[in-house]
């Protein structure tokens, strides 16, 4: 089996669609798997690009899979909306953000600390 380049995530309450590359962009496997078995699943691959749509719930899942090692990247949904080629559906978008995050463009968002986007009490 080739070696996974990179994985595109996309994100919901019970189930995250993965869709997995190599270098060459050749898709090499997609699968839903349970949130809670994610970062179990992630721990079993190579390091690896990870890539997500910025939200708020990204900059959670991106802090736990950089502690496994791998290159998290956070990209805007508005650059990723055009990758999507068919229905938008939980797979086309975990295809969509994988073909986003090979684009050599500067789209990519930060990870936020823990506590960081946190709401003011003063006025």
């Amino acid at each position: 089996m080739e070696k996974v380049s990179i994985i595109g995530l996309d994100l919901a309450k019970s189930i995250i669609q993965v869709h997995a590359a190599s270098v060459d962009g050749s898709v090499l496997f997609r699968r839903k798997i349970p949130s809670k078995k994610l970062l179990d699943f992630l721990s079993e691959i190579d390091p690896c690009i990870v890539a997500m749509e910025a939200c708020a719930g990204s900059h959670h899942w991106g802090r736990e899979i950089a502690k496994l090692g791998h290159q998290v990247k956070l990209i805007a949904p508005i650059y990723v909306k055009p990758f999507v080629k068919r229905q938008k559906n939980d797979a086309a978008d975990a295809k969509a953000i994988c073909e986003a995050a090979m684009r050599p463009n500067d789209a990519f968002c930060g990870s936020q600390k823990s506590g960081e986007a946190g709401f003011s009490d003063g006025i």
